[in-house]
């Protein structure tokens, strides 16, 4: 119950990456973490010493497990929203994992070992999301300056854990060394295949049109008719006749200050080759501070038949949504009513 009260509450807090109140509720779970495992690995070492061990002590493990479970709450949020299951879902699974386990194995949350590779991956986790946020640019140079903050800041940990405790420290440093270097190693290894979600970008709406086209501050489209399992497959059959062209709409949700290129990839699925084929890339500049998201359209003409999606990513290809949709032959002109793009 308090697991899922704590998601409920992160749900509500968490609206933007970017507000004030984001950076303040991941701050404090930062602190709570550091002075919670230094507080207890102080207080263990000293016992080794053979100095007796405080009653309040108890309370240390269970403020460490809310404030990694408060960090894994946040970050099942954001990145479920700024995300593709079909190529996130091992990263989203990791996160899910680590969510659940944090709650399952509390009982081992005061040991030295586990608990800081826990921190370090919600320190590096959190230093992917508000980096970009702070310096209003994504890509590859800026996931390697969140890496090499989150390695610093680390760092210091570890210098404090030691300086507190160093005998306890040293028998537990190269396991701590080695599990860190595995989780850095796994989220490189996602980022650089594509898997990681390019946060802080978000998909907030989006959809293929038989015209999209922008009137005043408003983007219109034109649509047919969707039927109930086209709503509930997201996958419309659009019919349109010969010379025709479609549009597709999105609109990304981007952090303040934050410039940057959105591709719109359309593919055909090749029924022969079993492979999606690109039959047009284009892209356009994007600036975030929208609420709704920063809206913006490309156009495909003469669609063949068969199924289609728009990947819609950054320039580094990295897949922010995805819009699928079926192309079909009109037997006649299917009638289209407007609708205002949000």
């Amino acid at each position: 119950m308090a697991m899922m009260a704590g998601f409920v509450v992160d749900t509500i807090v968490f609206k933007r990456v970017d507000l004030p109140t984001t950076q303040i509720v991941f701050l404090t779970y930062t602190i709570v973490c550091v002075v919670s495992i230094t507080a207890l690995h102080a207080i263990e070492a000293r016992a080794e010493a053979g100095h007796a061990r405080p009653r309040w002590r108890a309370i240390l493990p269970i403020t460490t497990q809310f404030a990694l479970g408060g960090f894994w709450s946040g970050f099942l949020i954001f990145y479920t929203r700024g995300s593709v299951i079909a190529t996130a879902w091992p990263f989203l699974l990791i996160l899910i994992l680590v969510f659940f386990g944090n709650e399952l194995f509390k009982r081992y949350l005061d040991r030295l070992v586990f608990t800081s590779i826990l921190f370090f991956f919600a320190l590096y986790s959190y230093s992917i999301l508000m980096v970009p946020v702070y310096t209003g640019t994504i890509g590859t140079f800026t996931f390697l300056a969140s890496s090499v903050i989150a390695v610093v800041l680390f760092a210091l940990f570890m210098k404090l854990l030691r300086l507190v405790g160093r005998v306890r420290f040293e028998e537990s440093v190269r396991r701590i060394r080695i599990g860190v270097g595995t989780v850095l190693s796994i989220i490189m290894l996602l980022f650089f295949t594509d898997i990681l979600p390019p946060l802080p970008l978000s998909l907030a709406s989006g959809g293929v049109y038989h015209s999209v086209y922008r009137s005043g501050d408003n983007y219109n489209a034109q649509r047919e008719a969707v039927t109930l399992r086209e709503r509930l497959t997201g996958s419309p059959t659009i019919h349109i006749g010969n010379g025709n062209s479609l549009g597709a709409f999105s609109a990304v949700f981007a952090p303040i200050k934050l410039e940057t290129t959105i591709v719109h990839t359309w593919q055909r699925y090749d029924v022969v080759l079993k492979e999606w084929i690109t039959e047009s890339v284009v892209s356009f500049p994007i600036t975030g501070g929208r609420n709704n998201g920063y809206r913006g359209y490309s156009t495909k003409a003469n669609p063949e038949n068969g199924k289609w999606r728009v990947n819609v990513e950054t320039k580094t290809g990295h897949l922010i949504g995805r819009l699928r949709f079926t192309v079909d032959s009109a037997k006649t002109e299917p009638t289209l009513h407007t609708v205002v793009l949000d």
